[in-house]
C-alpha cells in the first residue's frame, strides 16, 4: 500500500463509522408491562403500568366485553382476530385497549404491550418479524392511526398482517384505534389526480378488511356522560351536591359529551378540591 494513501483510508474508515448506526441491542421484555418501540434504534423502551382501570370505563360495556374476550383468547393461545376501534374522539378507544390489556396481562405474565407510533406504519413488517422469535406474546397498539402518507403505509400494514409466505406471527395482535372505520384522510381525492386517488381508496380501504373484529363507539348521550362522571367521583371521593350541574356546564362549555370530558371534568374538581388522581 502506498505510505500516503494509509492515513486518508484510516481517516475515512474513521468517518464510516461514525455514520454507522449503532449496534442494537437485544430486546428485554422482563422489566414491564408496557413498551414503546424505536424503529430506528430497534429499541424498546419500557413504559409504567397503565393506572385506569377497566371498570372505571362506563358506557362502554359491549366493547369492553369483546375486547377482553378476544384478548384472552389471544393470551390462551386459541384463535383471535385483529383489532380496529373506531368511532368518535374521546370516547375510550385508547383507554379500553390498554385497561384491558392490563386486565388480562395480571394473569399472564409473559403478555406484553408494545406501542408503536402512527408515522412509523412502515416499520410494522420488520418490528413483527423481530417480535415472531420471542416466546412472549406481543399486543401491538398503534394509536389514531390513518394513512396520512398514502398507500405505501397501507401497503406495509397488510404485509405486517398477513406476513408474507411466512404468514403473520402468532404471537402477535395488532390493535388499532382510528376516527374513521377505513382509516382514510379526508381530501384524500383531492391531493392526486382521479385514477391514482382511486387506487389508493381501493388500497387503504382493503386494509381494514385485514382486521377481523371491528368494534364501534358511537357518540355518548347525557345519561351515559353524568354515569362516567358519577363513576370517577366515587372512585376517587369527588361526590358534591352540584356534581351533575356542574359536569353538564362542562360539557356544554367543551361542545360536546364523551368518556374524555368526563374525565377531564374530575380531573379539574380534584384539583380544586385538592385531591390526587393516578393520570
Amino acid at each position: 500500500m502506498d505510505p500516503e494513501l494509509k492515513p486518508v483510508l484510516e481517516r475515512i474508515a474513521d468517518a464510516l463509522e461514525r455514520l454507522a448506526p449503532p449496534p442494537r441491542t437485544p430486546a428485554a421484555f422482563d422489566g414491564a408491562r408496557l413498551f414503546r418501540h424505536d424503529p430506528e434504534t430497534g429499541a424498546f423502551h419500557p413504559a409504567p403500568d397503565y393506572p385506569l382501570a377497566l371498570d372505571s370505563l362506563v358506557g362502554i360495556d359491549r366493547q369492553k366485553g369483546r375486547v377482553v374476550e378476544n384478548l384472552r383468547r389471544f393470551a390462551q393461545g386459541l384463535p383471535f382476530n385483529h383489532v380496529l376501534l373506531w368511532g368518535v374522539r374521546g370516547t375510550g378507544k385508547s383507554s379500553i385497549a390498554k385497561a384491558a390489556f392490563m386486565a388480562v396481562a395480571t394473569q399472564t405474565p409473559d403478555l406484553k404491550l408494545v406501542e408503536v407510533d402512527r408515522d412509523q406504519v412502515t416499520a410494522l413488517p420488520a418490528l413483527f418479524d423481530d417480535l415472531r422469535v420471542r416466546p412472549e406474546r406481543f399486543v401491538v397498539l398503534c394509536d389514531d392511526l390513518s394513512f396520512e402518507e398514502g398507500a405505501a403505509a397501507a401497503k406495509a400494514l397488510k404485509s405486517a398482517l398477513e406476513g408474507g409466505v411466512s404468514g403473520p406471527p402468532a404471537n402477535v395482535l395488532f390493535t388499532a384505534t382510528s376516527n374513521r372505520r377505513h382509516l382514510m384522510p379526508r381530501g384524500h381525492q383531492e391531493d392526486r389526480g382521479l385514477v391514482a386517488a382511486h387506487e389508493d381508496a381501493e388500497e387503504e380501504v382493503s386494509v381494514s378488511d385485514r382486521f377481523g373484529l371491528w368494534i364501534g363507539f358511537p357518540p355518548m348521550d347525557q345519561a351515559t356522560y353524568l354515569a362516567a362522571v358519577s363513576g370517577y367521583a366515587e372512585r376517587y371521593g369527588l361526590r358534591t351536591d352540584d356534581l351533575e350541574r356542574r359536569a353538564l356546564q362542562w360539557a356544554q362549555a367543551r361542545g360536546g359529551r364523551s368518556g374524555r370530558v368526563a374525565w377531564q371534568f374530575i380531573r379539574d374538581r380534584a384539583g380544586e378540591l385538592g385531591k390526587p388522581l393516578p393520570l
